[in-house]
């Protein structure tokens, strides 16, 4: 097929993208013909990543895969002319390191998807039962802890399972993350497949770098943790490994019911035991199989998966993982260096985090990230906290990329930490939200700030809209989701607090409810406990320790009963209104089109 071309762009277009494009310009001419039903079009646009909005009509979700975070800076650019030309002026990253954007009319969507395909971008597949965008660390090649790059894993993934025919119509939506070390920074542990580099000592004293596969992990309704596959994967068998899961879920997963249909619930019907035996067995005779990759991946020999190492001399530093930062008065680019900047690889390069306030990117700072992609001469990508990392700086660098991120208003110290609170989309477009989760996420983080509390480290916040964990509250030390209360014989909006939740070292452990609060309230709530957080805490005290020492979630919650009172809607009206709408509240949800 000859390559196409985009009008507005010189570069060309991947042939398989271009393909995929030809074939969704001709579904959705036949669609507004009449010629291909609803239902059939459905499930072809999500296949395709365009997800329907809660406005409905012909207001589509743009989701654009972008494989373990890493982008270039003309994507960058591209992205920008996008959102303004085609969106809101700004786009959305998500916790799965996909970059979306809203409000794009149904037929524009093949100009856009020609546009992101002209600077290597896709949509194939970031949505629907497939295999979705595959994550990986995004200080992946850049960490002092990894025990693999796991970049060109994750590549070498993606590139195996994009477009592959047995990934396209799954019994429900496949998740694959890679993490580089336990410290698991990409957060392996609650995905379909989740995978942890690692190494094993032979009896003669050699070490072998490989892996460790989990399997069945999710969050939803229901958290499952991922449980470990075999004790140690080796390096030739990994893909091999992904895709037997893959097949033994395409095999067994439930077809008739969707909210059984994921890979936990199979585990929860079979049991671990005999969900092994046949990954097992299926891939020892998947040499058979005309999709079997076999052996090391090309990407992977070509790029290297050596560990950056670290450095000699000196203490490495990563964001993130409880690491306090302290307060008090000092100079605005120390509080910057402080609490953005991971140092500690052996090629003396370090990494620096831009803040990206609910995830959100415009026009204007897409382009600054360009912009200092190409002056830097560094490495982007984004994170699974709705931030971007700038890698391969220099320490002589740091000074004026601050500067650069002055000026993009993307400045702000603690981005990854607490000021860093994360959430889903919620009722702003997501049909099956019943509160607004960003205009509390941004209530949480005014009143951290008003308190003097946004640059503490150690602890975490995510907001989900509903009980679906889009905005991965089951995952994080202080977790919200959002349900409808009912008080003095009106609707209103309302959140249940989860305390506790953790992911690293290869362990989960899923937040425990505290108590409901009305949506008002939260904020407070919030301030409360990382109050007593800060007060109580022994030196280097991690939240989960804190919590346990306390007495637990439901003891914490005492503090906070109080907070679980609606007024009456005389008194106060605002408790009737969720964050950013100015009419009374009303929980309204459509039909789901998977919305992570």
């Amino acid at each position: 097929m000859a390559q196409l071309t985009s009008p507005l762009e010189t570069a060309p277009i991947d042939p398989e993208m271009a393909a995929d494009i030809a074939k969704f310009e001709e579904m959705l001419a036949g669609y507004f013909a009449g010629r291909v039903p609803e239902d059939v079009f459905r499930v072809f646009r999500l296949n395709n990543g365009i997800y329907g909005q809660r406005q409905g009509g012909t207001s589509q979700m743009v989701r654009v895969k972008v494989p373990y975070g890493a982008m270039t800076a003309d994507q960058l650019d591209g992205l920008a002319d996008l959102v303004v030309d085609h969106s809101r002026g700004w786009g959305h990253i998500t916790t799965r390191q996909n970059i979306q954007f809203h409000f794009v009319e149904l037929a524009e969507t093949p100009e856009v998807m020609r546009r992101l395909a002209s600077v290597g971008l896709t949509t194939r597949e970031a949505c629907g039962d497939t295999v979705r965008n595959v994550q990986g660390c995004h200080l992946a090649g850049a960490c002092p802890f990894e025990v693999l790059d796991i970049s060109p894993w994750a590549e070498a993934a993606y590139r195996h399972f994009v477009r592959n025919p047995i990934s396209q119509r799954l019994p429900r939506k496949f998740k694959i993350n890679f993490s580089g070390c336990d410290t698991d920074c990409g957060q392996a542990m609650f995905n379909d497949v989740g995978v942890i580099a690692t190494s094993r000592t032979h009896p003669d004293g050699s070490v072998e770098q490989g892996f460790r596969v989990y399997i069945a992990g999710g969050l939803g309704t229901t958290p499952f943790p991922a449980l470990a596959l075999e004790d140690f994967t080796s390096r030739e068998d990994l893909l091999p490994t992904i895709e037997s899961v893959l097949r033994v879920f395409d095999q067994t997963g439930n077809r008739d019911n969707k909210l059984r249909a994921r890979l936990k619930w199979v585990v929860d019907q079979l049991g671990i035991d005999e969900v092994r035996r046949r990954v097992v067995a299926t891939r020892k005779f998947l040499p058979a199989s005309a999709t079997w990759p076999g052996g090391v991946p090309e990407v992977v020999a070509e790029w290297g998966d050596d560990p950056a190492g670290v450095a000699a001399g000196v203490t490495p530093t990563q964001i993130g993982q409880g690491v306090p930062v302290s307060l008090g008065a000092r100079a605005p680019f120390d509080r910057w260096a402080e609490a953005n900047v991971v140092r500690g690889a052996a090629n003396g390069t370090v990494s620096a985090y831009a803040w990206c306030e609910l995830g959100d990117v415009t026009a204007d700072q897409f382009r600054a990230m360009a912009a200092i992609v190409r002056e830097f001469d560094a490495d982007v990508r984004v994170t699974n906290r709705q931030n971007f990392v700038i890698r391969d700086l220099t320490e002589d660098q740091l000074a004026p990329l601050f500067q650069r991120l002055v000026d993009a208003g993307m400045a702000k110290p603690g981005a990854e930490l607490l000021r860093d609170v994360v959430a889903c989309p919620g009722a702003d477009t997501c049909n099956l939200a019943v509160t607004q989760s960003r205009g509390l996420a941004k209530a949480i983080g005014d009143a951290l700030e008003a308190e003097g509390l946004a640059e503490v480290g150690g602890l975490r916040i995510n907001i989900s809209g509903c009980t679906n964990s889009c905005g991965q509250h089951h995952a994080s030390d202080i977790g919200f989701f959002g349900a409808e209360r009912r008080a003095h014989g009106q609707s209103a909006p309302g959140y249940q607090m989860l305390l506790g939740g953790y992911v690293g070292q290869e362990q989960i452990h899923f937040g425990q409810k505290a108590l409901r609060l009305p949506a008002k309230n939260a904020p407070q709530a919030a301030v409360r406990v990382v109050r007593r957080f800060v007060d109580e805490r022994h030196a280097g005290e991690k939240f989960p320790t804190w919590l346990e020492r306390s007495g637990g979630a439901k003891e914490v919650a005492i503090g906070l009963k109080d907070l679980d009172q609606f007024p009456l809607p005389d008194e106060s009206p605002d408790f009737y209104v969720d964050f950013d709408e100015t009419g009374p509240y009303s929980a309204e949800i459509g039909e789901s089109e998977c919305a992570t």
